[in-house]
């Protein structure tokens, strides 16, 4: 056989050995391909990993209409809660990578729970994919109106004067409330006792019906806030809320960058089509900027926050750092 015939001969062979890897790729690429061409075909579910009433609930549901009138099938709510949203996190995560069951969630689960659950089932960084930033939930603190401080710096002192005797609750252990909290006492050098609940709601009751002395609230409490039931004494952010405006920070009366911020969004099981999860995240945004759902964040005391699934990442990195010190420093542990 001649040079020419085996040249041309090792190139023919070459090129169906390229034209079958290209197959081969090409076939596991389809399944794929074609789920998320027919996404969605049937209902979605979105795990919320907190009670009924919460701050994660209210976002979640202020979602559903707009997002069942772009993708055209019934978008349903199932509140799964417990372990500081650990148990609704796994369900999503343990969750078939399909874009039918998706996760509303505070970041603290992805952020904050694993520095508090060293022997967490699933990792939240690895095994969920950030798909769409929802709200930016600032918390509040507030107490009684008989609560004897009119204003934050009257309250400090008060804690001050009162070592010990005073109380706080929270949604659960490591929630953004009980952080805000930790963080105050930190800065602030107090000490107040902690009383976890499973979701703000209940903590809320328990104040409104005296058993405790305080809260920081994610806005679930804003209503009573103005209907007079309860005190608002400061905003734990860095930026004044535009629903209290006249409510000063507490970095403004004297406890410097504090920020106890956190987002709330949609996050997918991992692995989940990039088609799917960029069709999620614009229709998310688009939504964001309805009045429906940008009113319900609003009235939250929270702040619409449209992201990009990278930025959103990014963000909980970040919270990861900051909060992760704190816990440390303050020895928290879960629930």
């Amino acid at each position: 056989m001649d040079k020419q015939r085996l040249s041309r001969l090792a190139g023919g062979q070459g090129a169906r050995r390229a034209l079958g890897a290209a197959l081969t790729a090409l076939s596991l690429a389809l399944p794929g391909l074609a789920l998320a061409q027919a996404w969605p075909a049937k209902p979605i579910k979105i795990i919320v990993n907190f009670p009924p009433g919460g701050a994660a609930d209210q976002i979640a549901r202020s979602l559903t209409q707009p997002l069942q009138e772009a993708l055209g099938q019934p978008v349903l709510v199932e509140n799964k809660s417990g372990a500081g949203g650990n148990i609704g996190g796994e369900a999503v995560a343990r969750s078939a990578p399909d874009g039918y069951t998706l996760l509303m969630s505070s970041g603290g689960m992805v952020s904050v729970n694993p520095h508090l659950y060293p022997k967490m089932s699933f990792d939240p960084g690895k095994d969920l994919e950030p798909v769409a930033a929802a709200a930016r939930v600032l918390v509040f603190l507030v107490t009684l109106p008989s609560f004897p401080a009119k204003d934050a710096k009257e309250f400090l002192a008060q804690l001050r004067a009162h070592p010990g005797k005073l109380s706080f609750g929270s949604p659960g252990n490591g929630s953004s409330p009980h952080l805000a909290a930790e963080m105050m006492k930190s800065q602030a050098k107090v000490f107040a006792t902690h009383v976890p609940y499973r979701g703000a709601a209940p903590a809320l009751t328990d104040l409104l019906a005296g058993q405790l002395d305080f809260l920081f609230d994610p806005g679930v409490a804003i209503p009573q806030i103005k209907a007079g039931k309860l005190k608002i004494l400061a905003v734990g952010s860095l930026q004044r809320s535009p629903l209290f405006p006249d409510v000063p920070t507490l970095d403004e009366v004297g406890l410097k960058g504090f920020d106890a911020d956190t987002v709330f969004g949609l996050y997918a099981p991992v692995g989940t089509p990039p088609d799917i999860v960029s069709r999620l995240n614009r229709e998310v945004n688009r939504a964001l900027a309805l009045p429906g759902p940008r009113e319900r964040i609003l009235a939250l005391g929270g702040e619409p926050a449209p992201m990009t699934p990278s930025q959103f990442h990014t963000k909980a990195l970040e919270d990861g750092l900051r909060f992760g010190k704190l816990i440390r420093d303050r020895k928290i542990l879960g629930d």
